[in-house]
């Protein structure tokens, strides 16, 4: 008999703080950016009668000595089934002896470590002052987003905009009474250009197909995070706006074969690979320089690392653990 944690979202939110998440995912990017990680490309296995995918997403970390595995499956149809485009979950595996140890819900865990890794790249690369941040998608991945931008920055205002006005208008009704770090003081805002003109922070988190703003309406210095497209196909950022970024990724690798943000503008002859600055690993690392100028304009791209889930959920492994939560099953 094998015996296994089983962890809910609701025990996930009861452990893990965003404070905790984004210091455990800066840790996984170090190690990833410094060699002391395994992590294979994700595979991909799409489920074209469906229009799905589900992704198989392991990962060594060595240093912190964390192995596991997410599994993924993003079906955007399921919206007009009034079903999450997401499901996921975590595996992790004792390192000593290849036990599977806990089973833990995938879904909010991918939304929190999503939201680190944008707290990391905002924390390294924004300006210290950036107060007005702008969130463009009102979905899942959106809530998490500006908890971590208002975990590492004094955001004092908030705009949010979704293709969808019903979508915006209930995201910030549930953030105006998150309190602490997010403040009271957010708004729909009518227009993408509305959203991004003041913005001294942006972060994308949608699934579409063409940019979700206008170059000509970003503010000077402000820093881009971009969480939400994960195909060759998808963008969110304009071309000419990555073109006069300092760019900075998760995984050269791993954004070079699957972030259309990145591989549009290299297709179009607009910037060669030449042109992303690093890896937020190298960054954090204190291998590369993040913002080197309040005028410059930054932008991290994130498709999403397996290093990020194993790192966050061996953190919720162990903190169960020690609060006696979670379910113990026998299989």
């Amino acid at each position: 008999m094998m015996k296994l944690k089983i962890l809910s979202s609701r025990d996930i939110s009861q452990v893990t703080t965003m404070t905790e998440a984004i210091a455990a995912v800066k840790e996984a990017y170090v190690q990833l950016s410094t060699g002391k990680a395994v992590m294979p490309l994700r595979t991909q296995v799409p489920v074209q009668s469906r229009d799905g995918m589900t992704l198989f997403m392991p990962a060594y970390l060595t240093t912190s000595d964390a192995l596991g595995t997410k599994i993924v499956s993003v079906f955007p149809e399921n919206l007009k089934r009034n079903l999450p485009t997401i499901h996921a979950v975590v595996i992790t595996v004792n390192t000593e002896t290849g036990k599977p140890q806990a089973i833990m819900d995938g879904t909010y865990l991918t939304a929190l470590r999503t939201g680190a890794a944008s707290g990391v790249a905002t924390e390294l690369m924004a300006r210290t002052e950036a107060c007005v941040t702008a969130i463009m998608g009102a979905g899942v991945q959106a809530r998490p987003q500006l908890e971590a931008v208002c975990t590492v920055r004094a955001v004092e205002k908030v705009w949010v905009y979704d293709c969808v006005p019903e979508a915006a208008a209930a995201y910030v009704k549930d953030m105006k009474v998150h309190g602490t770090p997010i403040p009271g003081d957010i708004s729909v805002a009518e227009s993408p250009a509305q959203a991004v003109r003041e913005a001294d922070i942006i972060c994308t988190a949608t699934t579409s197909f063409k940019p979700v703003f206008n170059d000509d309406d970003l503010k000077q210095g402000v820093h881009i995070n971009g969480v939400g497209s994960y195909t060759p196909e998808m963008q969110e950022i304009p071309s000419e706006t990555v073109v006069r970024s300092k760019v900075v990724v998760d995984s050269r690798s791993a954004c070079l074969a699957e972030a259309g943000d990145l591989i549009i503008p290299l297709k179009e002859g607009l910037i060669t690979e030449d042109h992303i600055h690093g890896e937020i690993g190298e960054v954090a690392a204190g291998v590369l320089a993040g913002r080197e100028s309040d005028y410059e304009v930054t932008f991290f791209k994130s498709v999403g690392l397996a290093v990020q889930d194993v790192a966050v959920a061996e953190l919720i492994r162990q903190k169960a653990e020690e609060l006696g939560l979670g379910a113990d099953v026998e299989i």
